[in-house]
C-alpha cells in the first residue's frame, strides 16, 4: 500500500517575523512533521519599520533582502507600525492587504489541506477560517488548523461578531503556561471558539514547540486527515 502524500500546510508567521526567519523558526516542526505535513511558509504584506535587531548587532547594515524583512499582518495604531495583541486598538489598519495575501497564497500556492498560524498569524488564520464558514469565497474552509500562540483579534468591528462561533474547523491549539507574549488564557479564549478544538499546553514560552511530546501530538491529530 502506497504511503499518503505529505499534508500541504500554509503556515502564517507572526508579527515581526521575516519569511526566512519563520522558516527557520519551524524548522524544528518541519523535521517532526517530516513525511508527513509540507510546510509552506508565508509573512505578512506589511514591513515592519524600525525592527530592533539582535543585542551586539552593530549599526544598521542597510536595506535586507524581501525574505528577511521584518513583517507584520496589520497595526493597532494609525500613526505607527506597531502591534499589541492584548490591548483594544483604535484602528486594525493593514487587515483587508493581510486577508488579500493570504487569498492570493491559497489562489497560487494551494490546494492546501490546512492552515498553521502563529501569534498574530494564529488570530489571522481563526479569522480567516471564521470568514471562511460565513461563505467568504476567497477562503475555502480547510480540513484543519493549528494555531500556536493565538488570540482572539480585537477591534476588527463587524468582523468580531463571526468570532464568537462556534467555528467548525477541526483545530489544534498550541500555547506555553510561560507564555509573556500571548498569556495562555487568550490562547484559552480563542480555542473555545472552534467545536471540539484539542488544546496542547507546554511549559515553555512564545515559540512553536516541537519536542517529543509535542511530535507525537502533532501527528496523531494529523493523521486522521491522511488520506
Amino acid at each position: 500500500m502506497a504511503a499518503s502524500p505529505p499534508l500541504r500546510v500554509l503556515c502564517l508567521a507572526g508579527f515581526r517575523q521575516s519569511e526566512r526567519g519563520f522558516r527557520e523558526k519551524t524548522g524544528a516542526l518541519r523535521k517532526a512533521l517530516r513525511g508527513r505535513a509540507e510546510l509552506v511558509c508565508l509573512s505578512g504584506p506589511h514591513p515592519v519599520a524600525d525592527a530592533p535587531g539582535p543585542e551586539g548587532a552593530g549599526p544598521d547594515p542597510g536595506p535586507c533582502p524581501p525574505e528577511e524583512q521584518p513583517r507584520g499582518w496589520w497595526f493597532s495604531k494609525r500613526e505607527a507600525d506597531v502591534f499589541s495583541a492584548l490591548e483594544e486598538p483604535t484602528v486594525c489598519r493593514g487587515l483587508e492587504e493581510a486577508l488579500g495575501t493570504v487569498a492570493q497564497a491559497l489562489s497560487k500556492l494551494g490546494p492546501f489541506d490546512g492552515i498553521l498560524g502563529f501569534s498574530q498569524g494564529a488570530a489571522l488564520a481563526a479569522l480567516v477560517c471564521a470568514l471562511g464558514q460565513a461563505g467568504d469565497p476567497r477562503f475555502p474552509l480547510p480540513r484543519f488548523i493549528i494555531l500556536v500562540s493565538g488570540f482572539c483579534p480585537r477591534g476588527l468591528g463587524l468582523k468580531e461578531d463571526i468570532l464568537q462561533g462556534p467555528l467548525s474547523v477541526p483545530s489544534l491549539h498550541v500555547f506555553g503556561d510561560t507564555d509573556r507574549v500571548i498569556p495562555s488564557q487568550e490562547s484559552m479564549q480563542l480555542c473555545s471558539r472552534f467545536a471540539g478544538a484539542i488544546a496542547l499546553t507546554h511549559s515553555g514560552g512564545h515559540f512553536i514547540p516541537a519536542a517529543a511530546p509535542q511530535r507525537q501530538a502533532y501527528l496523531q491529530f494529523l493523521d486522521q486527515f491522511a488520506e
